[in-house]
């Protein structure tokens, strides 16, 4: 069978399950964290101590809302599903200095004129994004000396490079795929020094538990 791409977009829009049926309550803003196990790993310390960010693909918008509540953070979220999007801004349009914005990611910052102290991606648009065309975006938008942080699931033995992702959420249609990007450590640094950061670092941070899922956890600064 002849598997049919879709979207990152599609994937969340249609696909993947949204916590039920019907209004659900916003979850709780407990922490930040690069990994998919809450309290493991770093944690915001990673971004430095920006005054405003972007965060590409909040999903929920926790994170987001983190940064606002503990650190002052001024923030953006840019998310390509119009679900999260349009979830996110029922949640949270009380809170103080956080908006939510539905676009795709390059369109985004590509028309933006503002710029910030951190872009980041938690398991988010980062994933789905060709880089070739994202970092140089990231950068222009990026205050000098400002900070771009992004984790994903590390790489899979010898596999790297643009990935065709199944999931357990596609109704049992193995002919449905979505494309990620997926490289080992010194590939990103390569890529983000080939397009201008400096300050770089790459590590995999080994998952808690023997069988579960590694994530690389990448930074980079633009030169002040």
């Amino acid at each position: 069978m002849t598997a049919l791409p879709v979207t990152p977009a599609e994937y969340w829009d249609r696909y993947k399950p949204h916590r039920g049926e019907g209004e659900q309550p916003a979850p709780a803003v407990e922490r930040f964290c690069w990994t998919p196990y809450p309290g493991h790993g770093p944690g915001t310390e990673v971004l430095g101590a920006p005054r405003t960010a972007l965060e590409l693909g909040p999903g929920d918008g926790v994170d987001l809302v983190y940064l606002a509540r503990h650190h002052g953070v001024h923030g953006t979220g840019v998310d390509s599903s119009a679900v999260q999007a349009e979830r996110a801004r029922r949640w949270w349009r009380e809170e103080p200095g956080v908006s939510f914005e539905h676009a795709e990611v390059c369109a985004f910052l590509s028309r933006c004129d503002m710029s910030y102290d951190a872009v980041y991606s938690v398991w988010g648009a980062v994933w789905f994004t060709d880089p070739e065309q994202l970092i140089p975006l990231v950068l222009e938008r990026l205050s000098p000396g400002g900070m771009f942080a992004f984790s994903h699931a590390a790489p899979d033995g010898s596999v790297y490079g643009p990935q065709r992702m199944g999931g357990r959420w596609l109704e049992d249609r193995d002919d449905l795929v979505v494309t990620r990007w997926q490289y080992p450590p010194r590939a990103w640094v390569d890529m983000l020094q080939r397009h201008g950061f400096v300050n770089l670092d790459a590590q995999v941070v080994a998952a808690p538990e023997p069988d579960g899922r590694d994530t690389l956890l990448v930074r980079g600064e633009r030169p002040v």
